[in-house]
This record gives C-alpha cells, structure tokens and sequence, in this order.
C-alpha cells in the first residue's frame, strides 16, 4: 500500500489575498489557480522546495465556514512548516512583517518560533536537528 498526503483545506476570506500572503511573504509557489464557477477556485499552494503536500486556500462559502477563517484548530498549532536554514528564512519573514507570537527558541528536536499567518492560523516554523 503507498499513501501519502495530497492536500490540505485552509479555509481563507478571500483567494486573491490569501495568494499574494503566501506567495510574497512566504514564498509559497502557486502551483494551481482554476475556476471552477463564480465563486469558487481550485487554489493550491507549497512551500518552496521538494514539498510534495500543498495547502487548498478554499473560500469561506458561508457564514459558519467564515467563522473559523483564522481559527481551524481552536487556537492550537495549525501547521508545521519547516526550513534547512532557520535564520535565512526567518530573517526574510521578519523583514516580510510576519507576526511571531512565539520568538526563536533551541529545544532538543530544533530551532522553533511560531507566527500567525493572514488570518491568525498558527504555524510552528521550524529548522529540525539533523
């Protein structure tokens, strides 16, 4: 049996918004935008490497979707996004005015910091020990 994890919802407010936070203040690639009706997009993104799980941005079709726009987990980590050089990337997010409710720390599994994305998801950003 071979599995593997394609796709993650993200619940966002808006497609265009959600894009360019990721794509310019994270450096995520765009690797799908289509059309599938008025309202809704087939939006896929990934972090920029050999990832091959990517995040659906999908648009808050109601008002209870719209509620947990920013809140999927109830305030818990949501997401683990994790780099080969820590200080590179995080550097390049502070200067991208990213939002780290947690700053740096060494912890026996790596270095760690959490941020807030667009909407408030949290993320763990991590570089593991080899």
């Amino acid at each position: 049996m071979n599995q593997q994890l394609a796709h993650i919802a993200l619940v966002v407010k808006d497609y265009d918004e959600a894009i360019a936070f990721y794509t310019q203040k994270l450096n995520f690639i765009l690797v799908e935008d289509t059309v599938l009706s008025e309202t809704k997009r087939w939006v896929r993104i990934k972090p920029n490497g050999d990832a091959t799980t990517c995040l659906l941005l999908a648009k808050a079709a109601n008002e209870e979707q719209a509620t947990r726009v920013g809140n999927q987990t109830g305030g818990r980590v949501f997401l683990f996004l994790y780099t080969d050089d820590f200080w590179r990337d995080y550097n390049n997010m502070v200067a991208n005015n990213i939002h780290f409710v947690r700053q740096p720390v060494e912890e026996p599994y790596g270095t760690v910091a959490v941020f807030q994305d667009l909407y408030g998801n949290l993320w763990d950003f991590i570089q593991p020990k080899s």
